[in-house]
This record gives C-alpha cells, sequence and structure tokens, in this order.
C-alpha cells in the first residue's frame, strides 16, 4: 500500500467522508479504519490492482472506498439499511464497487453475484465471527487471504481479548486455514485484534 511520509494513502476521489487529501491522495485514518491500523501494527497486509475482494460489514463504505481505490473489485456486504443507503453512494462514484444488502451469515443468498475472490476481509460484530468466515470461505481461492477483524466484546464480554483470539485461531486451523499473524489495534481501536490467515 502506498506511504506517504508516515502515512498511509489511497489514489482515488476524495470527499468521501470528510477525508484529508496529501499529495492527491486520500489520506487512510487508522482512528477511522481497522485495515491501516493493523497495517501500521505489522500486519503483513498489501492490495493490488487485480485483486477481488469480499468485504463483510462494510457499514457506510468508509474502508471500502479505500480498498476499492487499490483493487479491481469489491463485493461489499451490508445488512442494515441505513449504512447500505451511504455505501450505495459511495458505489456510484466508484463501479467497481458492488453494493449487496445481505446477512454474512446466509451466503447462498449472495452467492450468485460474487466471482472468486483474493482476500476476504470481514469486520462484523457478531459473536459468531469464526462461523461466519467459515460459510464464506468457499468464495476464496485457494492462495487467498482471510483477513479477520475480531470484536472481542462482541464474543464474550467476560473473557480477555487475547483469550477469545486464542480461541478463534484454533477454530480457523480446524477450518484449514494457516494463521500468518495476529495484533491487536491498539491504539486505534480497543478490544480488537487483527487474524491474518491463507488458504
Amino acid at each position: 500500500m502506498k506511504v506517504i511520509r508516515g502515512t498511509i494513502v489511497s489514489e482515488g476521489e476524495g470527499g468521501v467522508y470528510g477525508e484529508r487529501m496529501l499529495n492527491g491522495c486520500r489520506v487512510w485514518d487508522p482512528h477511522r479504519s481497522k485495515l491501516p491500523a493493523a497495517v501500521l501494527n505489522g500486519a503483513p497486509l498489501d492490495l493490488a490492482a487485480d485483486m477481488r475482494v469480499l468485504y463483510m460489514g462494510a457499514a457506510n463504505g468508509t474502508t471500502v472506498s479505500h480498498v476499492a481505490d487499490y483493487v479491481e473489485t469489491v463485493y461489499a456486504i451490508e445488512f442494515a439499511p441505513r449504512p447500505m443507503q451511504d455505501l450505495i453512494e459511495v458505489a456510484r462514484r466508484r463501479p467497481n464497487i458492488v453494493p449487496i444488502m445481505a446477512d454474512v451469515n446466509r451466503p447462498e443468498v449472495y452467492g450468485c453475484f460474487v466471482e472468486a475472490v483474493d482476500m476476504i476481509y470481514q469486520d462484523v460484530a457478531q459473536p459468531n465471527q469464526a462461523d461466519i468466515l467459515r460459510k464464506n470461505l468457499p468464495f476464496l481461492k485457494d492462495g487467498g487471504t482471510a483477513v479477520l477483524m475480531l470484536k472481542a466484546r462482541s464474543v464474550d464480554v467476560r473473557k480477555p481479548t487475547e483469550e477469545i483470539a486464542e480461541e478463534t485461531c484454533a477454530a480457523l486451523r480446524e477450518m484449514g486455514l494457516t494463521i500468518v499473524w495476529t495484533g491487536t489495534l491498539n491504539p486505534y481501536h480497543r478490544d480488537h485484534m487483527a487474524i491474518i490467515c491463507t488458504k
């Protein structure tokens, strides 16, 4: 990913959410988006122009818009009607975003719209976060990357974040995934961890 003076940026039309511009590029704020937060904390992640990404938990399209600046296609899944309205507006300005209103627990509903992808990016605050990834793994190419932004408090408020991450990693290994990297998103996002694995 592109870095200017220690700041992660993306090349694309600005004005999506009031983001700052730097040398004609959009500043990708790690306080608003977990992906640059993970990269700044050492995650071995990169985006390329020929990639297709399945993005689960697209919300208003903040992070989706930056990912779309880098890759060929983003299949952006969102369930809530209000954020979906914003996501559709973002997609109008970025034709490589495919907004899909659906429940990520039911990939059979949107499977007909999604091609095989190089990366699954999941940012869904639900208790069954590992199981959601399992259900969507058929979309991921062999050798592809799965990125799980784990919100520990959504899984179990009684357990420490690290313990939940260990349990989640064990579940991912049982699915046949290889864990490449795990790390916290502090100081940008509390009680969150990024888990990166390959298929």
